[in-house]
């Protein structure tokens, strides 16, 4: 859990990490850290699936994630009695996105995607300075890809098996080719398979959300040699169908993260001014 004290412009003043064990033993830790900061607004990035409905009973929980100790933990709850301050709350990915629309090379932009490629895959989606949700939000990392006809893995997701997540994530690759991506730097074959397969995924965002801007973090993502080949997949699989000039610019379309890694922390900071500012 990275905690952070910050203001509306963005400027980080400290931040601090702490281990996610389990609620009981980490929320305490972090309630401290604001306590000592006497903060105003809390924003609240955080893993899911979450509900982020505040017309619903279960809202401001952390609903079915893999985090068993943390399943249907009201966090937005926890945080708001203990610090007698309103909370800003949406998924991790969707804070990352709101950073880089509010702070970073998205700014003006109206609708940009971004996506996490790590241990798993999340998808963040900003449109007319709101952050999509509908009847949840979105779970984009699960879109299903089609398997490639060289690539006999048969995926690691335990609900899809063949979404990106599950073909794409970090561990898929460790346990596809034996090795942590990091150690598979100068294996082209590696980032080839890997690179068309995020591609399958980023077509189909552009096909359906139409994004200016499409923005990919995450660990994977620290390989920076995947994005020309991204590029060059997205273009390919797009065939000359979309024809507008960000595609024409694939070098500022499909773009690294731009705030140092900061990007979630800054959205919190924008979570945390837009629950002041409705309270």
């Amino acid at each position: 859990m990275v905690c952070a004290i910050g203001d509306e412009t963005g400027k980080i003043f400290e931040q601090i990490s702490i281990p996610t064990i389990t609620p009981e033993e980490t929320v305490p830790k972090m309630v401290e850290y604001f306590k000592k900061a006497n903060v105003e607004a809390l924003g609240i990035a955080c893993f899911g699936p979450i509900d982020p409905d505040k017309s619903s009973p279960t809202y401001g929980h952390i609903t079915s994630t893999p985090k068993l100790p943390w399943q249907n933990y009201n966090i937005v709850k926890a945080f708001e009695d203990a610090l007698g301050c309103p909370a800003g709350f949406d998924t991790d990915v969707n804070g990352s996105v709101l950073g880089e629309a509010t702070f970073g090379q998205a700014k003006g932009k109206k609708c940009v995607a971004y996506a996490t490629i790590g241990t798993g895959v999340g998808v963040g989606v900003f449109i007319e300075g709101k952050l999509l949700h509908g009847m949840l939000h979105p779970e984009a990392g699960h879109v299903l890809i089609q398997r490639r006809a060289d690539d006999g893995y048969p995926g690691r997701c335990p609900f899809h098996k063949n979404c990106l997540e599950g073909m794409a994530a970090g561990p898929a690759i460790e346990e596809r080719w034996g090795k942590k991506a990091i150690e598979l730097k100068d294996k082209k074959e590696v980032w080839d398979l890997e690179a068309y397969y995020i591609a399958q995924a980023l077509t189909g965002y552009v096909l359906t959300l139409s994004p200016e801007m499409i923005i990919l973090g995450g660990g994977v993502m620290h390989q920076e040699q995947l994005f020309p080949m991204i590029r060059n997949y997205v273009k390919e699989m797009l065939n000359g169908y979309i024809k507008t000039e960000e595609i024409g610019n694939m070098d500022s379309y499909i773009v690294p993260a731009s705030l140092h890694d900061d990007q979630g922390i800054m959205g919190c900071l924008e979570l945390a001014r837009r629950a002041l500012k409705n309270e």
